[in-house]
């Protein structure tokens, strides 16, 4: 919740990732976890997948993401408490829907400000949205909630 208004004010992004790189940070003697080793006396914690944001501008970030899908109301249900349609995967973001839609956090590694307007957020906690947003009673996790900007 403290870094979200950062990634909506297009302040912070999703940064380039490390392509299945594993990083090995150095961590303190009283570490406990699956992955930690010890080499040259150093202890390390290893970690399979990061994601880093930043403030540097990538190319990536300017990528204009491809939209295939077209809107179809019986395919993009609406969220019970917020107007939004729901869209599982970032793959199916219609491109021809001009209202707000949730998409999944993975959204942000194609966000592009140009082409999309982050509006606002919904988690298991609800820290931006202060709710939930359900679809048939059943909650829906983790959401961005985006607009697109443009339609070509």
């Amino acid at each position: 919740k403290e870094i979200f208004p950062y990634i909506k004010n297009d302040q912070m992004w999703w940064g380039v990732s490390l392509n299945g790189t594993k990083c090995n940070f150095v961590v303190p003697e009283n570490y406990e976890g699956n992955n930690v080793f010890v080499e040259n006396g150093i202890r390390y914690g290893k970690v399979n997948n990061a994601i880093w944001f930043t403030n540097i501008d990538n190319k990536r970030r300017n990528e204009t993401l491809d939209l295939y899908c077209k809107y179809d109301a019986d395919a993009y249900p609406k969220y019970d408490n917020y107007d939004a349609i729901e869209v599982s995967k970032v793959s199916e973001i219609p491109m021809d829907y001009k209202g707000i839609m949730g998409v999944p956090i993975t959204f942000l590694g194609k966000y592009n400000p140009s082409q999309f307007e982050i509006v606002n957020m919904s988690t298991m906690s609800g820290v931006s949205a202060n709710y939930w947003t359900m679809i048939n009673g059943k909650p829906k996790y983790s959401r961005i909630f985006i607009r697109r900007k443009s339609f070509n």
